[in-house]
Order: C-alpha cells, then structure tokens, then sequence
C-alpha cells in the first residue's frame, strides 16, 4: 500500500512540470502502462489530474483548490509565536512580528524584552511606515509600480535626524532591502531605538509577515544590535519553512 501511495505522490511532481501522456508518466514511475494507467484513474477520481482531450494529463483543479484551501487557513502568527518566544529567551530583547494590510504595516505579536527598559508598541498598531525596518521588507516586496505609488502618497514626519525625508530616498532604501534581504531601523523612528528585521516568505516568495528584534542604545549598541542580525535570517527563515513547507533555499 505504501509504495502505490509514493508512487500515486510521484505523479504529481512529474505533472507540474506540464501535461505528459499514459507512457511518459509510466517511464518516470518505472512501471508497466496498466499500474500507471490504473494510479492515473485513482488520482482524476479524486480530482487531483483531469486527462485532457490529447489524452495528455494535467494537475486538477481540486489540487489548486485544496492548496489555496491550505494556505487561508495557515496563521503565520500563530506559526511564528514559538519560534519569537525563542528568539527572544537567546537575545532577550523585544521581538515583533508585522504584516501589510490595507496600505498599513501592523503588529500582529510582539515578545517583551527581559530588560527593564522597554519599548512602547503595541499589537494591533501601525508602525511608523517611512522608517520602521519591518514596514522596509514588507513594501520593498510590492512590484515597483505599487511601491512607487505608495511613495508617492505617503508623507514623510521628521521623527529624528535620521527619517527617510522623501519619496525618492524612501525609494532607494525599499531598493536596497529587496536587494539584501534585510532591514534596519538605526534611530529612524526614536534616536535610542535600533532595530533589525528579515522577512517571512510563503509557498510563493512572497513576503507574508517581517519580524524584528529592537533594543534601546542604553541595552546595546547599533552595532552589537548588527550582530544578531545572522540570529534574525535564521529564526526567519525557520518560520518561512514552517508556513510554506518549503526550504530557505527554494524560497530565495
């Protein structure tokens, strides 16, 4: 039984790579015509392959409509909370998660920092979306015309010395995260708050959430808040993993 469930699996990999007939799918199974026919039929009564008119198969819509069933039903939150817990028992400093929901960066989880000095922040509220690293990662992933239009209608407060003061400058910095992967708030928001933060990708690619470690200069420099940063990609790519079902690499 098991091995005709392994190789009923192995159809489904070989057709997406795109329609393929009775013999070429045998030919990849190993197996005589009759046991690939017979795992064919199996698989289009359940709506997983549909056999077109060329008699070629093809992936069935019950595939994509249980994946896309899969993926509304997945919570990255409460996907990524164990792994935010973790990360914030090896640093202890303030850990977020964030998504991008109608024109809006939000926190959707944050794990407090062991130290006594904290941030303000709160789950449920916007993030200040010109410079906060988690907002950086979450529109430096919108195709380029959206993100230039979203430039285009943000405005820009002067939080401290070191805001993003422009649409076009806003533009450079989503240019240079998408490149590297990660982003930095370095006293953008509050002159003593520093923060480092990498995406969460889903099945797609696609950025889905950003997560955060933050800390107050008097708990730790800019630069030794840099030095998490490899901590950070990780426990990120480790939630990526988990919610896609994917590896980092086949997310890249």
């Amino acid at each position: 039984m098991s091995q005709t469930v392994d190789r009923a699996l192995s159809i489904l990999p070989l057709l997406a790579e795109g329609p393929a007939d009775l013999g070429q799918v045998a030919d990849r199974l190993g197996v005589h015509k009759s046991t690939a026919l017979r795992l064919l039929r199996t698989l289009h009564e359940h709506g997983l392959v549909y056999r077109q008119s060329d008699q070629r198969y093809r992936l069935g819509a019950r595939l994509f409509a249980l994946a896309q069933e899969a993926m509304e039903n997945l919570d990255v939150r409460e996907i990524a909370h164990a792994h935010l817990v973790r990360l914030n028992e090896e640093c202890g400093h303030t850990v977020h998660l964030a998504v991008y929901e109608e024109n809006e960066v939000l926190y959707i989880d944050k794990v407090e920092s062991r130290y006594p000095v904290r941030m303000y922040s709160r789950i449920g509220k916007p993030v200040a979306i010109t410079v906060a690293a988690v907002a950086k990662l979450l529109l430096a992933d919108l195709p380029e015309h959206e993100r230039r239009a979203l430039a285009e209608k943000l405005d820009y407060p002067m939080y401290t010395s070191r805001s993003t003061p422009n649409p076009a400058a806003f533009l450079r910095e989503l240019d240079t995260v998408r490149e590297q992967g990660w982003a930095t708030d370095l006293g953008g928001h509050e002159e003593s708050i520093n923060c480092v933060a990498a995406p969460i990708r889903g099945a797609d690619g696609k950025v889905v959430a950003a997560m955060s470690v933050s800390a107050p200069n008097v708990v730790v420099t800019a630069d030794e808040l840099l030095t998490l940063l490899p901590l950070v990609r990780r426990t990120a790519d480790a939630i990526s993993g988990e919610y896609s079902g994917r590896t980092p690499a086949e997310l890249q």
